[in-house]
């Protein structure tokens, strides 16, 4: 099983891991990390994952619950609701990077896993698009913030918005660059 996570950087959204069980019986080819592909070849590939693997799922931490909990502890819930989403019981478990979110003594840490890994470049798939697809819905709600086109990620357009409206609903307000801004509302 592979897992990645997508969103920690982000201003607005959630936190969302992807989590993926790869079938033995057949291999998908040309399959690369999902930061690597624009949006319609990810787009593509994801139905090519979804068709592919045994189960997936993705596991999302709300903005609320991230600046409640903090990011490692988000992280590691999302995780939690990834794994427990799939209906199967991983016997191994490879996470992209060297910090073991997952814990419970299954993990092997793979340093760029998104770049070396099958099942980690699934699962960075898996949990990118789903994400994506959210901030695309709830860009309809906040359109000066353009998370259509940004993901709720730091973009010109986005600190803007920001500077001129306030946070939304699904800002994270934990974040050090709320704090420093003028207007406290929410929209």
């Amino acid at each position: 099983m592979g897992i990645d996570e997508v969103g920690r950087g982000a201003w607005a959204g959630p936190l969302s891991v992807g989590a993926v069980v790869l079938p033995k019986e057949r291999r998908l080819y040309k399959l690369r990390d999902s930061k690597m592909l624009k949006e319609a070849e990810r787009e593509t590939a994801y139905a090519r994952v979804v068709d592919w693997v045994s189960t997936f799922s993705v596991g999302h931490v709300s903005p609320a619950e991230c600046d409640e909990l903090g990011m490692s502890q988000a992280q590691k819930l999302a995780a939690q609701r990834a794994i427990a989403g799939l209906g199967v019981t991983p016997d191994r478990i490879l996470v992209d990077g060297n910090w073991d979110f997952v814990g419970g003594g299954k993990t092997q840490l793979v340093v760029r896993g998104d770049t070396i890994s099958l099942s980690i470049a699934a699962a960075s798939i898996v949990a990118k698009v789903t994400r994506d697809r959210l901030m695309r819905e709830l860009s309809e709600s906040f359109p000066p913030f353009e998370f259509e086109r940004n993901k709720g990620y730091p973009a010109p357009r986005h600190r803007m918005a920001l500077a001129g409206y306030g946070p939304t609903s699904i800002h994270r307000r934990s974040w050090k660059y709320m704090g420093s801004l003028a207007f406290q509302g929410a929209i």
